[in-house]
């Protein structure tokens, strides 16, 4: 039998041929091997183990050991040199997988639209509340709780600067706040919500009682700035815990600033057209008829006696008050739901925390800072002036007591669209030039509203060029204040962590100041003979107003505007201080890789 494989029955020649065919068997055997051993070798394309050697079976191969079911224990391949067969490794597959995990972590903390859009929801109650009550809360004390004018002004200066001191006490407390399965941050926003909505609710709320008024709307006007603040300052403070990535966090910041914006808008739309529904009635006193203002609006409107009743403005207003809590807590629970706070994202800072004191004694001494902040809060104080007074200067002075709700609103959409204009605008011209351009456009405006006699359509004009300034001064200060904050790493390269005291400071220094205002202008007004729910006023009344909205922004705005002559950091020196930040970042970065590269050649 000529059978290579076997030996068969016919002697010896057939025990000779089968030992050629056993030979012959035995070296296809190793040839399968070795074929077999080859393709193991290959790297798989695209696959895990791509670029690195597979351990071979049996024993034949240096670092492995056959086991009894054939597989093989893994190993660490040394390349040979000039080794034609080595196979070179992975720069990653060196590492142990503690070196490797931050990139896939970073991959993983990318945020989505969802979670950045339920961020930015969060800005929203802060702005919608805050509007509602720049806008509408002096006339309502004057008007409907029938306050006398000077408690009036208490009340309002009271209450912003009580909300001015409570910015730096809520973040003392917050900064002592442990950790939770919540977050640190979230349980305030959560815990504060019901409470602020509550309190809210009650400052446009008229007690039945005969004395205490004051106090009432004083108690719940300064709980409600304490509870908002206990919403906004972790809120605020939130963008640094949401992700560790800063492009994540820039991205969720122009989210967050496109909503706030849309909030005010929002605010004033609620507020004014579920109030404006309802006409407030008036009382006509005969002292004052030949002495109000001689407009044909001032004549035709402020004479007419409604018959409404005053009950149903106060329910408008409650139903107002009503609507923007529910707005208040449905964006809080948006926010609670759709963002989750990062515990390991803010232990990304090994710096050692700084003494309160001496940072702040360096961030008052550096005089950039100063001389911008002195600008901006006189112009600020000018558009505070306006927004403060603007309701009352539209029913008493120009007549418009039914129109006053919608030109408000005009101010506030035309602010909303040229916010994008002054953006592009500061990038194209210099951020100086923005300045003078933006609070100088409102002035010619402000003196013609005060001039001429009251006319509809120029109201209107007069508005939409006071929200394109409104526009100017919501951005500017934003967008300058970390030019200040660039300038001074530069001439402090050693003092870190100051970035919440510039920031912190120029709300504290803005929120007293309004207070101020709103304050010395109501308590004016009580000084010029105001009339409350009068149908018309004094000439008194109606020159104050006129002072109130023209004269004396106009002269806020021309202060600012010198200041800001003085403001050091112009266009040329910004592109100096970045390129200087730049080079500083760059040589860390060389220094950290430096690092890196060592730490991963020990390794």
């Amino acid at each position: 039998m000529k059978d290579g494989g076997r030996m068969g029955p016919e002697g010896v020649g057939g025990r000779r041929e089968g030992a050629g065919g056993w030979r012959k068997g035995r070296g296809r055997r190793r040839r399968r091997r070795r074929r077999t051993r080859t393709r193991r070798r290959r790297p798989l394309p695209g696959g895990r183990g791509a670029g690195r050697a597979r351990p071979l079976p049996g024993r034949g191969s240096a670092g492995t050991r056959a086991r009894a079911g054939g597989g093989a224990v893994p190993f660490i391949a040394h390349g040979m040199a000039g080794g034609g067969g080595a196979e070179r490794a992975r720069p990653g597959g060196l590492l142990p997988p503690a070196c490797r995990q931050p990139r896939r972590r970073e991959n993983r903390e990318r945020l989505s639209v969802c979670s950045k859009l339920c961020y930015a929801v969060g800005g929203a109650p802060y702005q919608i509340t805050g509007c509602a009550l720049g806008f509408f809360l002096q006339i309502y004390l004057l008007d409907v709780a029938q306050l006398d004018p000077f408690y009036a002004s208490i009340i309002l200066f009271v209450g912003r600067a009580w909300d001015a001191i409570t910015d730096p006490m809520v973040g003392f407390f917050i900064s002592k706040t442990s950790w939770t399965r919540f977050g640190r941050l979230m349980p305030w926003i959560i815990f504060s919500t019901p409470f602020a909505v509550i309190s809210y609710f009650l400052i446009w709320f008229v007690p039945d009682i005969s004395r205490g008024q004051v106090m009432w709307y004083l108690v719940f006007y300064c709980i409600f700035q304490t509870l908002v603040t206990c919403f906004h300052v972790p809120y605020s403070a939130l963008t640094m815990f949401i992700s560790r990535e800063q492009s994540e966090r820039d991205s969720a910041t122009a989210y967050r600033m496109t909503v706030e914006v849309l909030g005010t808008v929002l605010g004033t739309a609620i507020q004014g057209q579920i109030v404006g529904k309802v006409v407030t009635p008036c009382i006509e006193s005969p002292l004052f008829i030949g002495k109000t203002n001689s407009s044909v609006a001032m004549e035709e409107l402020n004479m007419t006696h409604d018959t409404g009743s005053l009950t149903d403005t106060r329910n408008a207003y409650m139903i107002a008050a009503g609507v923007i809590g529910g707005l208040y807590i449905l964006c809080a629970v948006i926010l609670s739901v759709g963002v989750r706070e990062k515990r390991e994202s803010s232990e990304l800072q090994s710096d050692e925390p700084v003494s309160f004191f001496q940072g702040l004694k360096l961030v008052m001494n550096h005089g950039a800072y100063i001389k911008l902040i002195a600008g901006f809060l006189f112009t600020s104080l000018a558009f505070m002036l306006l927004e403060g007074n603007f309701a009352l200067f539209c029913t008493y002075t120009l007549g418009f007591r039914n129109e006053f709700q919608n030109i408000l609103l005009a101010i506030m959409l035309s602010a909303t669209l040229t916010i994008p204009l002054w953006q592009w605008f500061l990038t194209r011209f210099g951020k100086k030039t923005a300045v003078y351009v933006g609070m100088s456009s409102a002035i010619p405006f402000l003196i013609m509203v005060a001039v001429l006699d009251s006319n509809l359509i120029i109201t209107y004009i007069v508005a939409v060029a006071a929200g394109i300034s409104v526009a100017a001064a919501f951005l500017l200060p934003w967008s300058m204040l970390p030019d200040v904050i660039d300038d001074f790493k530069l001439q402090h390269p050693n003092s870190h962590g100051h970035e919440a005291i510039f920031f912190s400071f120029y709300v504290f220094f803005t929120k007293f100041t309004s207070g101020v205002s709103l304050g010395i202008s109501t308590l004016s007004l009580d000084f010029a003979g105001y009339q409350t729910r009068g149908c018309s006023q004094p000439s008194e009344v109606n020159f104050t107003l006129k002072m109130l909205v023209s004269a004396v922004p106009v002269a806020l705005i021309l202060l600012g505007l010198l200041l800001f002559k003085l403001y050091p950091i112009d266009e040329e020196k910004r592109r100096k201080n970045k390129k200087a930040l730049q080079d500083l970042r760059e040589e860390s970065n060389s220094s950290s890789e430096s690092d890196n590269t060592e730490l991963a050649s020990i390794v």
